[in-house]
């Protein structure tokens, strides 16, 4: 199975949300990585087809994914960044309910439903109540709900906003068991989900691909760059305004600061090995999460 991302553009007026991207995707996970406003959720609706693309087309196995029409969308599950429930329904019937709309049987949705709800750690809660649940706890519903139709392609926007860290590691736990013989994108700006579960990650910056490569090929391209040095405030504060900044750490003697340079910042600043927040703040400038 292939998915196949040709030329494709999108504009809304004169503002191009995604310009000129192309990719290839098979089995695996693949974080799609960049700031706020970059074209992400705007790409991932153009996959899903609830956007048409300006330029370029989108097909799965060399078939133009509009002609596959319900054949392509029985094969989708897509995870939007707002999930949409009835807050009156338990988590049992709301989940029933959609089952019903992808076609599943009574026999078959009873059988789902119970076996989602356990993998998302929801079980014991099945009949409260949606409107009671937080938002970590809707989010997993989220996660389920993208479940029920066995997709081959699972479309997952900021899929772990809301999540408590305990929530995440079994988030990317369940993504990892899921990615064996299935395409899986995942658009997050939270780096750090994306070292753990992302076979191939995306970097995407104003509607277009910066890099798309193998986690420790980025994470090459900023060796010699990444930089530590511990300062004082005076130092920081003159410093912050000339290079990017990664992770910064109060200590008993000033604060340890990680500076991405492509030159030594400073005279008593080392170099230091790169992580895939480093590649994060080369690219995209700022902190990353």
């Amino acid at each position: 199975m292939k998915l196949t991302i040709q030329n494709v553009m999108k504009t809304f007026g004169e503002k191009r949300a995604v310009n000129d991207v192309s990719l290839e995707l098979i089995s695996g996970v693949y974080g799609l990585l960049g700031p706020n406003g970059a074209g992400k959720t705007t790409l991932m609706k153009l996959i899903v087809d609830i956007l048409t693309p300006s330029a370029g087309r989108i097909t799965l196995d060399g078939v133009d994914i509009t002609e596959l029409g319900a054949a392509y969308r029985d094969k989708l599950g897509y995870m939007p960044q707002e999930i949409g429930v009835y807050k009156n329904f338990s988590a049992k019937k709301f989940l029933k309910y959609i089952a019903a709309l992808k076609g599943l049987s009574g026999r078959e949705a009873e059988s789902k439903v119970s076996e989602l709800l356990g993998l998302v750690g929801l079980k014991d809660v099945a009949n409260k109540r949606l409107g009671g649940f937080s938002g970590g706890m809707l989010r997993r519903i989220g996660i389920a709900q993208t479940l029920l139709n066995d997709p081959q392609i699972l479309i997952l926007d900021e899929p772990t906003a809301g999540l408590d860290p305990q929530e995440r590691i079994r988030f990317r736990n369940i993504l990892s068991e899921l990615s064996g013989n299935r395409i899986v994108l995942i658009s997050t700006h939270i780096v750090t989900d994306m070292e753990f579960i992302a076979g191939q990650i995306i970097l995407l910056k104003d509607g277009a691909v910066l890099r798309m490569d193998h986690t420790e090929n980025l994470i090459r391209t900023v060796e010699g760059k990444v930089w530590s040095a511990v300062l004082t405030h005076e130092q920081f504060n003159s410093i912050k305004q000339l290079y990017s900044i990664g992770n910064v750490m109060q200590r008993s003697d000033g604060m340890e600061v990680r500076i991405i340079s492509d030159k030594k910042p400073l005279e008593q600043a080392k170099p230091i090995q790169p992580i895939l927040e480093d590649v994060y703040t080369y690219y995209f400038g700022g902190t990353a999460k």
